[in-house]
């Protein structure tokens, strides 16, 4: 079976740009990694512009309930890290770039409580360290319990707002960044950075459509939970930045490997958009995983039961859901007890009992949810991707690290880690004179596009059914029909579907990203990590390599 040519927009239909301004460095996102490159940067060049979809408080950082993984126990050791890393990553991993990962992440937590963080102690004072899925140390920092994304992202934010009337820094909210611009062809057909065109809704500092010329750009976008039908992700993960760098000419790569968190509240069949996560560090606590029958199956699964990596535990909850014919499995605290439930899982504790559920008193029904992506633009150990002058950091960077599969907590730590990595980078760049002014933008061939907003739901339905937990060659052959099938030339004078604007921009881009992982998923015949193939059950020795994505010129879409 071979699927048909496909072909996707170079650049998103929209209106000339009304403004333009120029910086040193435009960062794109207000998570872990985009604070801390902007944090950075911000006293080693000139000027630097941080753009976010929403307020700056509402990066995908703030949802994450766990914590961050480091080797700061002194009978741990980075080492210990890296194997559980590379075991979680399904002989994928980089190695390399996992050594880099635990080798500087203490370091790097240790400056986060120097910016401010407070994670939650010990009785003597030290930061209390837990443990989680595929974790064999007690290595999770946590804050609030619960809230360390929300601790980690105060601080940050905080020392943003400290430094907001700073000549040097710009940031703009409520900006959707549309495409990256880029130059004409130089030696070798390259094509460099140029900046970015960024739509301002009303409260943003800025109004309509505008160009911000760099030479360099830093994408921290976050993740693609809102390619899919449910997912923890909030509804700004939209895939932004993934698509961005397609339509530059970037690689981008392990798009497949999509990690579907196991314990995802379940609130009925029709539930759809951003569900309640139960953390991993519930189970690391010691909850245990029930069947609808109330037999406990993990045990039989895996040798560490419930603390099984994430893909075994989501995979074996699918499985024993088709055994029972169940929309859900169970999972139980009860032994916990009241008390220690809501003092270390305030958070959840509060959410639940909103939605009418006691976990002290009677089971919680979860169910597998998109929750990670492991895969992104590919980068080099400093954040560097294939077009010169751009960046990825964070969730939307592919620097090799997970693999086929994030080890859990590992997520905060490559975005800190990584984006002070690439910070560090374009400074030095500037301090030796290898950064001038962004070249001139020039149009790039292959066309624009829009995806109707109402079309959608229709993706993330494709999405979820055909390249969901569990894939097929035929599932994935059908998920990518349906994707053909979606109108994306939407702006068109002779029939005008959809207006160019924030809801069409960010549809086109869960578009792009959907046809991108359906393509690289159907090529991938084994199964690892976050890829399930039910034809290809088995893991495949030929396949540890990575599938990679690039657009050519006119916008044809490459998977090898």
């Amino acid at each position: 079976m071979t699927l048909p040519t496909a072909r996707l927009a170079r650049a998103l239909a929209a209106p000339e740009a009304g403004w333009t301004t120029r910086v040193d460095a435009v960062v794109v996102g207000s998570g872990i990694a985009g604070l801390t490159a902007a944090l950075e940067l911000r006293t080693r060049v000139p000027r630097v512009l941080l753009v976010t979809k929403g307020a700056l408080s509402s990066g995908s950082t703030v949802w994450a309930q766990g914590g961050i993984a480091a080797a700061l126990d002194p009978q741990d050791t980075p080492e210990a890290h890296l194997q559980d890393t590379l075991a979680a990553g399904g002989g994928l991993s980089d190695r390399d770039a996992v050594k880099v990962l635990v080798t500087e992440g203490p370091e790097r937590v240790r400056e986060l409580v120097a910016r401010g963080a407070v994670f939650d102690a010990g009785p003597g004072g030290d930061i209390a360290l837990t443990r989680e899925g595929g974790h064999r140390a007690d290595r999770i920092a946590h804050a609030g319990g619960d809230a360390t994304g929300a601790e980690i992202s105060r601080a940050l934010v905080a020392q943003i707002e400290a430094v907001r009337d700073d000549p040097g820094i710009e940031v703009v909210e409520h900006a959707l960044v549309l495409d990256i611009l880029t130059s004409a062809p130089a030696g070798g057909g390259v094509r460099r950075v140029a900046g970015v065109t960024l739509h301002v809704r009303g409260e943003g500092s800025r109004d309509g459509v505008g160009a911000v010329l760099a030479p360099v750009v830093i994408l921290a976008t976050g993740g693609i939970g809102q390619v899919f039908r449910s997912s923890t992700n909030p509804a700004g993960a939209t895939g932004d930045g993934i698509a961005a760098a397609l339509r530059a000419g970037a690689v981008v790569g392990d798009l497949e490997f999509v990690q579907f968190h196991p314990t995802v509240l379940w609130l009925g069949t029709g539930a759809k958009g951003q569900l309640p996560l139960i953390s991993e560090a519930v189970r690391g606590e010691g909850a245990l995983l029930l069947d609808v029958d109330g037999h406990r199956f993990m045990p039989g699964v895996h040798e560490m039961a419930e603390l099984a990596p994430r893909d075994v535990v989501a995979h074996a909850i699918v499985r024993q859901m088709g055994a029972t014919g169940a929309d859900n499995v169970l999972l139980d605290v009860r032994h916990l007890g009241r008390t220690f439930l809501s003092g270390r899982f305030p958070t959840i504790t509060r959410r639940l009992a909103e939605l009418g559920i006691d976990w002290s008193e009677e089971p919680v029904p979860v169910a597998p949810a998109q929750h990670y992506h492991s895969g992104g633009v590919v980068t080099d150990l400093t954040g560097r991707s294939s077009v010169p002058g751009l960046y990825a950091v964070g969730e939307v960077a592919c620097t090799g690290v997970h693999g086929a599969n994030r080890l859990a907590s590992n997520s905060l730590l490559e975005g800190l880690v990584f984006a002070q990595r690439a910070a560090r980078d374009v400074a030095e760049r500037y301090a030796a004179g290898n950064l001038s002014d962004a070249p001139e933008p020039a149009a790039r061939p292959g066309g624009t596009g829009l995806v109707a907003a109402v079309a959608r739901s229709r993706v993330q339905k494709a999405m979820s059914d055909g390249s969901g937990v569990i894939r097929t060659a035929s599932s994935l052959a059908r998920t990518d029909e349906r994707l053909a099938a979606v109108r994306s030339d939407a702006h068109v004078a002779a029939e005008v579907v959809a207006e160019p604007q924030a809801a069409e921009w960010e549809t086109t881009n869960v578009h792009q990203v959907a046809r991108a992982l359906t393509r690289a998923a159907w090529l991938r015949t084994e199964s690892r990590g976050g890829h399930f193939r039910a034809d290809h059950p088995k893991p495949d020795p030929d396949w540890e390599r990575r599938v990679l994505v690039s657009l050519d010129d006119d916008g044809g879409l490459r998977v090898r």
